[in-house]
């Protein structure tokens, strides 16, 4: 996979809905502190003993390894931007470790909140394929390092509220015609009460931006894994036929198309940006993409613009630090070269 086709400069299935399917698991080595109670030198074995454990089942080649405590903070909030690694973890430091494909689709956080956050990513909804990629590094990494088990609370982990299957399951949803119907919040009540929850676009504490939710699952014990999955994609599917009729009763309104072009108009001409004022714009040309109304641009266009013209990537790509007002002429100008 190119630079250019990596899981976040992609649609996939559902891709109109669904932008990309995360599946991670909380594992623990037995025997060792959680990593609130670790010293720095345990931290640093259990770093050396998964990186060996991914060697060992043939997978080294895969992977590299990144020392979250030598990263400049501009490229650790880049890869929360990226989704690669939580909003806690970008800020671990010393003693902690990434180790990441070089198509990013596949992350393992070393000494999170737990001694190991495996995710893998997929574009569009693929819930079975990021199940079925996770389960076999899963299965390949405990039969190398044992993870703490125990047979009624099932996987160990720091917060109790992962014990079972410590998996959580998550779908990356555009939803602006929900967002302005105004039933997001009733959405989050009636989810809830399916075992589920929807957050903002960068999890738990964030806030939604260009109409972008997360669902994921809350359930982790007394259900398996491929439960979890299975009621997930069920919800999904409801969601995805509301947005859908949504937009189709939105369209009617003779607003709708004006407000795709001036959008678009703004984005191709505008030399400032803010990431606020971006990330609306582009969620009205997504949605314009998506329903047709423009057909010479693809969902592709709009996701690469998404994950490359945050702040903290601005700057990881720049090689320093910026301004706010150097940030904003630099988005501009890149999605004026992405658009024209």
């Amino acid at each position: 996979m190119s630079e250019n086709k990596k899981w976040y400069r992609l649609s996939g299935d559902e891709g109109d809905v669904v932008i990309s399917t995360r599946v991670r698991l909380a594992r623990n080595l037995n025997g060792i502190p959680f990593p609130a109670g670790m010293t720095l030198e345990q931290k640093q074995t259990v770093i050396r003993t998964v990186a060996s454990a991914l060697r060992e089942g043939g997978e080294g080649e895969r992977f590299r390894l990144v020392e979250m405590g030598a990263l400049p903070p501009r490229e650790a909030l880049s890869m929360v931007e990226r989704h690669l690694v939580s909003p806690e973890f970008s800020r671990a430091g010393e003693g902690s470790a990434l180790l990441l494909t070089g198509e990013e689709d596949v992350a393992v956080m070393v000494n999170e909140e737990d001694h190991l956050r495996l995710q893998v990513m997929r574009s569009g909804l693929d819930l079975d394929g990021a199940y079925r990629e996770a389960d076999r590094l899963d299965t390949l990494l405990d039969s190398r390092l044992h993870f703490a088990f125990d047979s009624r609370l099932g996987y160990l982990t720091q917060c109790p509220t992962n014990l079972g299957t410590g998996m959580r399951a998550s779908i990356m949803l555009h939803l602006p015609a929900l967002q302005e119907r105004g039933a997001i919040q009733q959405l989050a009540v009636t989810v809830s009460k399916l075992g589920l929850t929807i957050r903002g676009m960068y999890g738990e504490g964030s806030k939604p931006q260009g109409a972008i939710y997360q669902l994921s699952n809350q359930v982790t014990l007394g259900i398996s894994e491929q439960e979890a999955i299975d009621n997930l994609k069920g919800i999904a599917a409801q969601i995805i036929r509301e947005e859908r009729a949504g937009r189709e009763q939105w369209r009617q309104n003779p607003r709708f198309e004006d407000m795709v072009w001036r959008s678009l108009g703004l984005l191709r001409t505008a030399r400032l940006l803010t990431g606020d004022e971006f990330m609306t714009l582009i969620s009205n040309l997504r949605l314009g993409i998506a329903v047709g109304v423009l057909p010479e641009l693809s969902l592709d266009t709009a996701g690469g613009l998404i994950g490359d013209v945050q702040s903290a990537t601005l700057m990881a790509a720049a090689g320093r630090d910026l301004e706010p007002a150097e940030r904003d002429a630099l988005r501009a100008q890149v999605v004026r070269e992405r658009l024209a």
